[in-house]
């Protein structure tokens, strides 16, 4: 069990365990628009849309999950939270949810699986959690475009090598970045990670960068201004 400082997530049933990126993104994304329905979109353990609704009103928290073990993790850790009114669980794969759109939403959230190199494990959960293939990033921008209410946001991390390609995706679809922030472990080591905000509406793009640790556990001030309200020891 993790816990935060508002709600507990269990995890021992899910393939991809929490970790800084999902804590990150839901920390992140931006909420000005005061969105009223969210969607996380392959929601694991169900971190990020529980950090969202610790965050925001919003009346309606979908989540999408394909992987049995991890639906069934999710909804518990749904219905154990303060907000298990505004929480619902879908089990189902991406394509299956698009086949049928009945809603849109103000907030559509994604922390996709992203390794596409040629390397699979023995457990096939794990790699269905972590390969690219299980959800491409077409689709899933595809979906954010057909999902998304006219003043919504879409928010994702995704490497940071991939960010180019992300953003071509994106303008095809007519999506287009808001803000950019760009990942660090380290002062000195190289951009890890990319956190981007789209909209529907073309805009300035505010880019900046995010350093988490300038030592090991000595945590940055923005890192701990942004993560304060969830992590226990912040």
């Amino acid at each position: 069990m993790f816990s935060f400082k508002q709600f507990t997530v269990d995890q021992d049933r899910c393939a991809m365990k929490i970790g800084t990126d999902g804590v990150l993104l839901g920390a992140w994304t931006p909420l000005e628009n005061n969105p009223n329905s969210i969607l996380d979109i392959g929601t694991g353990t169900g971190l990020i849309a529980l950090m969202l609704a610790q965050r925001s009103f919003a009346e309606q928290i979908d989540a999408l999950e394909i992987d049995e073990d991890a639906y069934e993790q999710a909804v518990d850790n749904f219905e154990k939270s303060p907000w298990n009114d505004r929480l619902f669980c879908f089990h189902a794969g991406l394509d299956e949810f698009v086949e049928e759109p009945e809603d849109e939403y103000d907030l559509i959230v994604s922390n996709p699986p992203f390794y596409t190199e040629d390397y699979y494990s023995s457990n096939e959960q794990r790699d269905l959690a972590r390969f690219a293939d299980a959800m491409p990033f077409e689709e899933l921008v595809e979906a954010a475009a057909m999902f998304l209410s006219e003043n919504g946001v879409f928010s994702v991390i995704i490497p940071f090598k991939e960010e180019a390609k992300f953003l071509a995706l994106a303008q095809e679809c007519e999506l287009y970045p808001f803000k950019i922030t760009r990942i660090k472990g380290t002062p000195t080591t190289e951009i890890k990670r990319c956190l981007m905000a789209f909209s529907r509406n073309e805009t300035d793009v505010v880019v900046d960068e995010l350093v988490i640790e300038t030592a090991r556990h000595q945590y940055t001030a923005e890192y701990i201004a942004l993560t304060k309200d969830f992590y226990l020891k912040m």
